[in-house]
């Protein structure tokens, strides 16, 4: 009993923590629950909760969001309470979900909305009530849903600020009058209205302005009564999907207002022969009208049109027909249209584009005396069908002609033809297949734009007029670029071959070019330059060589950005390796890849000057006479100290100034050679070796020769031969026996004069007895018997 009692305080309060913490997960922080139902949003609390598979609007939502992006789940219900806390919300994106219910309240916060977009729902009614509280509304997308009307009065009638309204569905068949209450203006209103049945006339004529006006609608008598409610409202109606066939209604019954469409498009249409002819009668009734469009339409018939009704009718105000892609079920029985030459004597603007139009008759193409504009684009034009559709008269006012992507073989001919048009300004033969382009062409004579991009033209000639303002010749096979066009603005040479710019001196005027997606490595500001009224460049998707020279240039020169088309994610390097895939503007080059060819020459130039300083330093301090002395002495080193007696072939090696030759050579040999006994003396100019080293010479006669006799004076240490040349002797002399040496001075001679490289000589003269030449000859007796003395000792 006791244990019974103890166990439900337990149990309660187990039940008690379990059901806060249910509590607790069930209020989570509204932010926090938002970030796990919708994971991106952006710095403008912009959410992205699209094709999550969500079931419900996520709770959380804050005052913070601006933008909330729910399209593409399975969204089936908006309750009150899922966007009472989004009070900032200015777009909301609910499209291509499947709601089919939302609460009368469910947007009375959103006073701040701009954009809503219920599209592709299942919502089976609109109500009033959803729209009410959304003053700010402009853009309102509600079609694609499964509702067949708009209710008995409008829903809308709260939207006073309303720009855009999408509407209409595949079950949609009613529109009241009373169902656009309340919207005065719309910039675009698109009524999806494939399957509308029931128009009450007068419903759209509660909108006074409405800007462009595109209706799906397959009845003619539907179409009929939405035409006379827009005659005085809609700018531009866009009619789709309509398959228009005989109507007698006129379009405008005795109405005293002016009409307001000038733009009439016809989007996916089928029409007949017939219609065609009563079309064209109803719509000359519409005075504000001025263009007329058809794209993607269908034409059943052969062109047999009431030409008679049609002239008998007012004139048409109709100033350009636009038609783009139109299919001709019997294209190839199709009149040639005669009958209706009085009606296109005012139009201004004509464009056939993608219909299979191969000719104009030449009687027909001289009846657009007005026409200043003619568009041929991608149709069956062949050079012979362009001589008759360009005949002599035809096309008199013609300043602009687009006859691209037809099937044009010779640029000669088709030049030929078209210089008939006297008044031409504007061509556009691109994406012909031309191949090859004669010397001479002739153009008319005022044309300043010429479009030949995609025509498969290898080179340039004087086939392209002088005349030219604007060139447009990409897309071909060019390897350069050598015209000159001397009133030339604009050039256009993408995707070719070149490598270079153009020569500025050819075209000197020109102010905008595009080359890129060629071969172009760099320019240079010399290049650039040269182009003095250059104001746009398009030099992107090229291959860049990026060199220092170039990285200098383009990331320094002022303003070169500001002309430069795409800069700067479209100039990538190519080159260096290093930096290829880079960008130009990011790139930087070492000191040495920018400045080699300098730096290169600076070292060369340190090296020659520090081997010019050497070689002043050495030739001072006479290194080379040191150095060659050096070189003696370790060969002589390598010798025997004394040479072996039967080598001795001399008594005396005599070392001499040339200067002193004459006493040497006709005295002193006299003297000793003639003795009894005689002295054999050793004389370079006798006795060395030819072609043997002078300095070899010299050491080996020292070794063969007893003594050696130096006949000192002014002449003999100033000399270059004693200097460079014999006294590589004195080394060895002098380093092992100085009594080898006998000095005799002819004339006076002062040891300080003596040079310092000589420092043993100066020793020997300061400490040894030496034979001075007496000028007296009493004297010169004993002189001779001295040296004969010591040479014998």
């Amino acid at each position: 009993m006791f244990n019974q009692s103890k166990q439900k305080p337990t149990t309660k309060l187990m039940w008690q923590v379990w059901m806060i913490y249910i509590a607790l997960a069930a209020h989570l922080p509204e932010e926090q629950a938002l970030r796990q139902a919708c994971l991106s949003c952006d710095a403008t609390q912009s959410c992205n909760c699209s094709s999550m598979g969500l079931d419900f609007i996520p709770s959380g939502l804050t005052g913070k969001i601006t933008a909330l992006n729910l399209a593409h789940n399975r969204i089936k219900l908006i309750r009150a309470h899922d966007l009472q806390q989004a009070v900032n919300l200015r777009a909301l994106l609910l499209q291509s979900n499947q709601i089919s219910s939302i609460d009368e309240d469910s947007f009375a916060s959103q006073g701040k909305l701009e954009l809503l977009d219920l599209s592709n729902n299942s919502l089976a009614r609109l109500s009033p009530a959803w729209f009410g509280p959304l003053f700010s509304l402009q853009h309102l997308r509600i079609q694609g849903n499964s509702y067949s009307d708009l209710g008995e009065s409008s829903p809308f009638s709260s939207l006073r600020n309303l720009n855009s309204l999408h509407l209409g569905n595949p079950q949609f068949s009613v529109i009241r009058q009373g169902n656009f209450e309340g919207i005065t203006f719309l910039s675009t209103l698109k009524i999806d209205g494939g399957n509308l049945s029931q128009y009450e006339p007068g419903s759209l004529k509660s909108i006074r302005k409405i800007n462009h006006m595109i209706i799906s609608v397959r009845r003619i008598d539907v179409f009929s009564a939405v035409i006379r409610d827009l005659l005085h409202s809609a700018i531009w109606l866009e009619v789709r999907e309509i398959k228009l066939d005989i109507e007698n209604e006129k379009l405008i019954q005795n109405s005293t207002l002016p009409s307001t469409i000038e733009k009439l498009t016809f989007t996916g249409a089928s029409f007949t022969d017939q219609y065609i002819s009563r079309i064209a009668v109803l719509l000359k009734e519409i005075t504000s009208l001025r263009e007329l469009e058809a794209i993607d339409c269908v034409l059943d018939g052969k062109g047999e049109w009431d030409t008679t009704e049609i002239a008998r009718s007012r004139q048409s105000s109709v100033e350009t027909i636009s038609v783009t892609n139109m299919t001709i079920l019997d294209f190839y029985l199709f009149f040639d249209l005669e009958g209706i030459e009085t009606q296109v004597d005012k139009l201004k603007r004509l464009s056939i584009e993608s219909s299979k139009v191969f000719m104009v008759p030449c009687r027909l193409a001289r009846y657009f005396s007005s026409l200043l504009f003619l568009d041929f684009h991608a149709n069956l034009l062949v050079n012979n069908s362009l001589a008759e559709s360009t005949c002599q008269g035809a096309w008199p006012s013609l300043q602009t002609l687009n006859l691209s992507k037809n099937s044009l073989k010779s640029l000669e001919q088709a030049a030929k033809y078209i210089s008939n048009l006297h008044k031409l300004i504007n061509l556009d033969i691109s994406e012909n297949n031309f191949g090859e382009i004669p010397d001479v062409c002739g153009w008319p004579e005022n044309l300043k734009y010429l479009n030949l991009s995609s025509t498969q033209i290898p080179k340039l000639t004087r086939c392209i007029p002088s005349t030219l303002e604007v060139l447009d010749v990409s897309a071909n096979n060019l390897q350069d670029f050598g015209l000159e066009l001397p009133f030339l603005k604009e050039l256009y040479l993408t995707k070719n071959h070149l490598k270079t710019l153009p020569e500025a001196a050819a075209i000197p005027n020109l102010v905008a070019m595009s080359i890129s997606r060629n071969n172009l490595n760099s320019f240079s500001k010399k290049e650039f330059a040269s182009f003095k009224q250059m104001e746009l460049l398009d030099a992107s998707a090229n291959n860049f060589i990026c060199s220092c020279e170039f990285l200098s240039f383009i990331q320094h020169e002022a303003g070169i950005t500001q002309v430069l088309v795409g800069w700067p994610e479209s100039y990538i390097c190519d080159s260096p390796l290093a930096v290829r895939g880079a960008q130009v503007r990011s790139v930087s080059l070492s000191l040495m890849e920018c400045h080699r060819s300098f730096l290169v020459s600076l070292i060369c130039i340190l090296m020659f000057l520090f081997i010019l300083v050497l070689v002043v330093i050495g030739y001072k301090y006479h290194a080379v006479w040191y150095m060659r002395m050096t070189w003696a002495w370790l060969q002589a080193k390598r010798k025997p100290k004394r040479a072996p007696t039967k080598d001795i072939c001399y008594d005396a090696f005599v070392s001499y100034s040339e200067n002193d030759s004459n006493w040497v050579e006709n005295i002193m040999v006299q003297q000793l050679e003639q003795a009894c006994p005689p002295f054999r003396l050793c004389l370079h100019k006798r006795d060395f070796v030819p072609g043997k080293w002078i300095v070899d010479n010299i050491i080996d006669s020292i070794e063969k020769s007893h003594k050696t006799l130096f006949v000192l004076s002014e002449h003999f240490v100033q000399s270059e031969w004693c200097k460079y040349e014999l006294d590589f002797s004195h080394f060895r002399l002098f380093d092992e026996n100085n009594d080898a040496a006998i000095l005799t001075l002819l004339e006076p001679i002062q040891s300080q004069a003596i040079p310092k490289r000589f420092c043993k000589l100066r020793k020997i003269m300061n400490t040894k007895t030496y034979l001075e030449w007496p000028p007296d000859e009493e004297q010169q007796q004993m002189f001779w018997e001295n040296l004969k003395a010591a040479l014998k000792s």
